[in-house]
């Protein structure tokens, strides 16, 4: 499979991630249509994918909590392009505090946006992906396969978006439509000074060591190569493989294994 001149949406582009797909992609070859919140920083890296990579690329302000945002997105990337192939369900946040302690706006803000948001530009980009039998890729985590303390709205969004995922792919088993979880490891980027606390503002400092984290280029790297050979699930780390692997088989050896890692955080919660 070629990406050159294929068109590829990224949800939350603008940072991490999103950002680093985009770079990825667009030197493959792909036309891309960045989607975030943050139009400004969207504006500046598709100027920069054009005069580097010499493709097309658009940017499109987009809350993906707002169903009608999404659609006039995905709408945006037909009227600019023609044809979509690939959806990146990128745009995503985490969270940080014991759910005793939690004010509930909280896992419904990360619902919003991990699983509503991945739903409502899915709806809207599926009749475009299944004329070019296309790929909808989901950005997940190992806190899908397995509870992470401290992180329960976080783990419940993106165990629903496997959910999702899962049954979709059931469903155009004869269509030709590609559906593809992505599990990165821990991912050095913004997403946890972002992450919400127990009052819903944003936590301001990463409570993990950055610095030993995968980077979000590697992660874009292993989702760009999972799209081109059409795979089912990227499980990214081996610390991953071993959590799903694990927790299916020593399920109680695991609780105590994860409860002692997240009680080494910086300031831990328990």
């Amino acid at each position: 499979m070629s990406l050159k001149d294929k068109t590829i949406i990224i949800t939350g582009a603008s940072s991490g991630i999103g950002k680093a797909c985009a770079q990825e992609f667009a030197r493959a070859g792909a036309n891309v249509v960045l989607a975030a919140r943050q139009y400004d920083a969207l504006s500046e890296l598709s100027t920069y994918l054009q005069d580097t990579y010499k493709i097309k690329a658009k940017a499109v302000k987009c809350d993906v909590t707002n169903e009608d945002d999404c659609r006039r997105m995905v709408q945006e990337a037909i009227d600019s392009f023609g044809r979509i192939d690939v959806l990146i369900n990128n745009a995503g946040m985490t969270m940080r505090a014991l759910f005793k302690d939690l004010d509930l706006v909280v896992i419904r803000k990360l619902m919003d946006v991990n699983f509503w948001g991945s739903v409502y530009c899915t709806k809207y980009a599926l009749p475009h992906l299944l004329k070019t039998k296309g790929s909808v890729v989901g950005v997940t985590s190992i806190g899908a396969y397995r509870g992470l303390p401290g992180r329960t709205g976080y783990s419940a969004s993106k165990y629903a978006l496997n959910g999702f995922m899962e049954a979709l792919r059931v469903e155009n088993l004869k269509t030709g439509l590609h559906v593809m979880l992505a599990a990165p490891g821990f991912t050095a980027s913004n997403i946890r000074t972002a992450a919400l606390v127990k009052d819903g503002s944003a936590q301001g400092e990463s409570s993990l060591e950055e610095g030993k984290m995968m980077t979000a280029q590697e992660v874009a790297s292993i989702i760009l190569k999972g799209v081109l050979k059409r795979e089912r699930s990227l499980i990214m780390t081996v610390q991953g493989k071993l959590t799903v692997l694990l927790s299916k088989l020593f399920p109680s050896w695991v609780d105590k294994q994860v409860f002692k890692i997240y009680s080494k955080e910086k300031d831990p919660l328990f």
